[in-house]
């Protein structure tokens, strides 16, 4: 059985379909890439599968079971998916660790010391343990996105969702992100991950889906979508340079 089955997935607003009849298929410890133009509804997605919205139609199944009935528990089904956002979503007035712990004191009603415990082993993970008691202000982009990350493997999630998590960074940060993502995928942490980034797509070795007028019109290895691909639309967008955008500018 999958971890997340999508059927026939779709979102309108306002009378716009955003998706359109979406089906997807996330394997235990696999990593997916999906990928599109700006606008083609790739953030849209991930707000639906963790039900931040509600999706018009369509089915939803997490480890078999419809999150997508009236009376899905949406909180309890959120704190099995970590999502990680491209703007990091820190709170500024908390340190590293306060942030990554948060959740676990908030949510989980954990106490504090064993809260501290988990955030400072998930920090140092992702080789951030002198900085924990550091603020937003007084860390790199890289490293901001490198709390939010530890901040959802502290809730054990059976999933993590990245949202463009290298559109915010330079360069550089952007490949310490795409490290982190690749890591994780050796440990078999189950990943969706949205971007528009060729190079990160590339890198992670994900199965990539392309995303377009809400439709997903091919799925397949990175190297068969970056090749000459019967599909125009497809072609046209994946033949960019592979080394363009945030990271490949490096």
């Amino acid at each position: 059985m999958a971890l997340l089955t999508v059927r026939k997935l779709t979102m309108s607003y306002d009378g716009r379909t955003v998706l359109n009849g979406i089906d997807l298929d996330l394997e235990e410890g696999e990593l997916k890439v999906v990928m599109g133009p700006s606008g083609c509804g790739k953030s849209t997605l991930l707000r639906c599968l963790n039900r931040l919205v509600t999706p018009t139609s369509g089915q939803i199944l997490f480890r078999g079971e419809d999150v997508t009935r009236p009376d899905t528990d949406v909180r309890a089904l959120r704190q099995r998916i970590g999502f990680v956002f491209q703007n990091f979503a820190l709170y500024r007035h908390l340190t590293a660790l306060e942030n990554v712990t948060l959740g676990l004191r908030k949510l989980r009603g954990m106490p504090t010391a064993a809260a501290n415990e988990r955030g400072l082993h998930e920090l140092a993970r992702m080789d951030l343990a002198e900085h924990a008691h550091k603020y937003p202000a007084q860390l790199s982009g890289g490293q901001k996105q490198r709390v939010a990350i530890a901040r959802a493997l502290a809730m054990d999630p059976a999933v993590l969702f990245f949202d463009e998590p290298t559109s915010a960074l330079d360069p550089l940060m952007a490949r310490e992100i795409i490290s982190v993502i690749t890591q994780l995928r050796r440990d078999n942490v189950t990943m969706l991950c949205v971007t528009h980034d060729l190079f990160l797509a590339r890198s992670v070795r994900g199965r990539v889906m392309f995303l377009d007028q809400g439709v997903i019109r091919a799925e397949g290895e990175a190297d068969e979508l970056f090749g000459e691909h019967a599909d125009p639309r497809i072609r046209a967008f994946f033949s960019q340079d592979a080394h363009g955008g945030a990271a490949g500018a490096a």
